[in-house]
């Protein structure tokens, strides 16, 4: 059974989740993930998704605000043993609502271009391309994109 979450980075669940996530990307990135790092800490993040299958946490994302009118995606993780179920477009799709519930009018991300199966989620969810925002501006790695919410 698939249970989602909200809540926030507090989570014991969401920051073990992390863990795997940062140890899955000092993988990708080797030395780029000290550049990355910076910019994920998760201390004060206000809204957060666990998804869990059978009460096992499985995948988790998060949003925070950029400005007035958009919120940025931020870590999104499957455990590798459960890629493939469709985790991440669920997790993603909540974090989506939210955001809308909230008022907001899109939703951002950065991810790296070691990641194909990242960009094909954000791909087939509606995300489009955009120049590289912030702290990404000239990032060769990086690739941003943007989904306007209904």
């Amino acid at each position: 059974m698939l249970k989602l979450s909200r809540s926030d980075s507090s989570n014991p669940d969401f920051q073990a989740l992390v863990r795997l996530l940062d140890a899955y990307l000092a993988k990708i990135d080797g030395e780029e993930t000290h550049f990355y790092s910076q910019y994920n800490k998760i201390d004060s993040l206000k809204h957060v998704v666990v998804l869990y299958e059978n009460d096992i946490p499985k995948a988790c994302g998060a949003i925070k605000e950029i400005d007035s009118q958009r919120m940025e995606v931020k870590r999104m993780y499957t455990a590798e043993d459960s890629r493939g179920k469709g985790f991440g477009s669920t997790v993603l799709s909540d974090l989506e609502k939210w955001a809308a519930e909230m008022g907001y009018k899109a939703c951002v991300l950065e991810t790296g271009k070691r990641q194909p199966d990242a960009i094909a989620l954000y791909e087939k969810s509606g995300y489009q391309l955009i120049p590289n925002y912030g702290q990404y501006i000239g990032v060769e790695n990086s690739v941003c994109f943007e989904k306007k919410l209904s």
